[in-house]
């Protein structure tokens, strides 16, 4: 007899069906409860580069108005500045931030206004000096930590 053999015996017992029934409606509860957030909560929409998108939730509909109203709004979208430029990297922080997110929203336990993570604060940081590099490169920041939005707080939004 071959473990094969042995490993269909176990799955045939009364036993091993209940287990393998049991295993397949819990993974299809979670898959059908992702899918139904996903959707739900419009999970595609973050797959572009659409800033309408950055406001499916209400708490960055003040965000996106400011943008709107920003010099920014005609040269870059949220992805530009809050995004890294890298196929992987991009998706990478934004399933991570997409993760965050649907956790804080389906909780309610978040900071309201909402705070940006330090992930997030570099990604925005090399994103204003790779785009403004003439201006960075020629300011003396004294040290390398300092930040855009020491001085330029709110811009862009």
């Amino acid at each position: 007899m071959t473990s094969s053999d042995a490993e269909r015996r176990n799955l045939e017992s009364p036993t091993g069906r209940r287990v393998l029934t049991v295993l397949c409606i819990g993974v299809g509860l979670i898959v059908g409860a992702g899918m139904f957030t996903f959707g739900y909560a419009e999970g595609d929409s973050y797959l572009t580069d659409e800033p309408k998108a950055c406001a499916n939730c209400h708490i960055m509909n003040d965000h996106l108005q400011r943008w709107e109203r920003s010099t920014h709004s005609a040269v870059a979208v949220c992805n530009d500045c809050h995004a890294p430029k890298s196929f992987l990297a991009k998706y990478g922080v934004k399933s991570i931030n997409g993760f965050k997110h649907s956790m804080a929203f389906t909780t309610g336990k978040f900071k309201d206004p909402f705070e940006i993570t330090d992930l997030n604060i570099r990604v925005a940081e090399a994103n204003c000096r790779n785009c403004h590099t003439q201006i960075a490169h020629s300011v003396d920041f004294g040290q390398s930590t300092v930040r855009c939005t020491r001085c330029h707080e709110g811009v862009g939004h």
